[in-house]
């Protein structure tokens, strides 16, 4: 095992590694940012080292100022978190070159999986089906006018380096593409360094299914169970949920296993999720795969009891797989509710500023857990720079209906003043009447009225 790994990311994802860390007796070194120089979570850490400005692009983005300071304070690995360089190809080979373990898959199947064209073609020829679309990356938004000609309207324009909804149109006609596809080129080079788009045919009502998946150095893959994560806002979640509510068993057991052996066949490494589509009629598209740590893992970790990132610290240290898929056993439910600071009735829009007064979600009842994972506290400053994200409020009890009212509870109980947050609009998706019966879809929050 490691004896000293560096932390390339913020927040509570820091956090959370720096416990997994001394949980397996490994030190842990944390990278800040001048905006982050005084952020709580760097006070768990063995050692912090400052890499740059407040600006991503030359802190946490800055592959160079992190290499350094893993080698400078005697780092064998380095554990990227989710976000900025957890699927960066280049960043992984070069951590490799350095003689440092990059806690990921290794860089030619982030490059396989990290690519979504390359992705989809890698689990079609697997045998895994895949939403009708281009093969390759776009030449141009003629091919795209073509391509969308055979599929059929509407179409989604994709960023093949992408993820987040970032570099994503919908195409409901040939009058739409043309703006389309130079809008979502610029976002996707901005936000990816890579400008490449594919198409894929818009499946109207569909539903966000994601499997959870492990791989080892060795060629041994399994499969954790799947997660709902339909409710979204502008391609970005909010709420995940485990199991999903309209996966049954079977359907569970053959994908997932399709699923696992696809990413192990491609010698992938370490934690990742294979995303899919679910029709109306049931049926699961490959839609791509996160070559990384999830957001919505915890999850996983409360109903099947596996810690997601101490298997990842143990898979890249050479450690075979220790858990055989009959032994992975999902009980009860789970549901994730990511708190912003943002104002949901004003589009979302991010609002930084400190948290003035601060309690965290009170204990469950008898057979409910709770758990925050969170790294901010009364008079912490959420900075404009970043992500928006507060922290993550999961709830598990026995069933679907018991976890909504132990969701409904601990949101009650949770107090953050100072920013508006996504608390109000998580108790009043709780309350709509399709959330409760499990009947919704990725369109569900902007069809159901709550946003004004």
């Amino acid at each position: 095992m490691f004896r000293r790994i560096l932390i390339a990311n913020r927040g509570e994802i820091a956090l959370r590694v720096i416990r997994a860390a001394r949980k397996l007796g490994i030190e842990s070194v944390a990278v800040f940012s001048e905006a982050d120089r005084n952020a709580p979570w760097l006070e768990q850490a063995d050692a912090s080292v400052c890499i740059g400005p407040a600006r991503a692009d030359g802190s946490y983005l800055d592959a160079g100022a992190i290499l350094q300071a893993a080698e400078q304070t005697g780092c064998q690995a380095i554990h990227p978190g989710y976000g900025f360089l957890s699927e960066n190809a280049i960043f992984a080979a070069r951590a490799e070159q350095q003689g440092i373990t990059f806690i990921g898959p290794g860089p030619e199947a982030l490059r396989k999986m990290g690519d979504k064209v390359e992705a989809k073609r890698t689990m079609s020829a697997a045998g895994v089906p895949t939403i009708p679309g281009t093969a390759g990356t776009l030449a141009g938004v003629e091919q795209a006018r073509e391509a969308s000609r055979k599929i059929g309207y509407p179409v989604l324009l994709k960023a093949a380096a992408g993820g987040g909804g970032r570099g994503m149109r919908l195409c409901e006609s040939a009058q739409d593409l043309d703006r389309a596809f130079a809008e979502a080129t610029l976002e996707a080079e901005k936000a990816f360094g890579n400008a490449g788009l594919y198409l894929e045919k818009y499946v109207d009502g569909g539903r966000h299914i994601e499997f959870q998946i492990l791989c080892d150095a060795f060629g041994n893959g399994v499969h954790l169970g799947e997660r709902e994560c339909s409710v979204q806002r502008h391609h970005q979640k909010l709420i995940e949920e485990s199991p999903s509510p309209v996966v049954d068993a079977e359907t569970r057991r053959v994908v997932g296993a399709r699923a696992a052996a696809a990413t192990a066949a491609v010698g992938y490494r370490g934690a990742g999720t294979v995303e899919f589509l679910r029709d109306r009629d049931g049926s699961l598209y490959f839609m791509e795969m996160n070559a990384r740590l999830q957001v919505e893992h915890p999850v996983t970790e409360m109903v099947t009891g596996v810690d997601l990132v101490e298997e990842q610290f143990r898979i890249a240290a050479l450690h075979p797989l220790r858990l055989r898929q009959e032994e992975i056993v999902s009980s009860g439910h789970a549901i994730e509710f990511r708190i912003n600071a943002e104002d949901p009735a004003n589009g979302f829009r991010p609002d930084p500023g400190t948290i003035t007064a601060f309690a965290p979600p009170a204990e469950g009842k008898a057979g409910v857990r709770v758990r925050w994972d969170s790294a901010v506290r009364e008079g912490y400053r959420i900075p404009p720079h970043y992500d928006s994200m507060v922290g993550k409020l999961i709830v598990h009890a026995q069933d679907r209906p018991a976890a909504i009212a132990a969701g409904r509870a601990a949101l009650a109980s949770l107090r953050i003043e100072g920013v508006r947050t996504t608390v109000p609009l998580h108790r009043a998706i709780l309350e709509r009447p399709e959330f409760v019966k499990g009947e919704y879809d990725v369109q569900f929050l902007e069809r159901s009225g709550i946003l004004g």
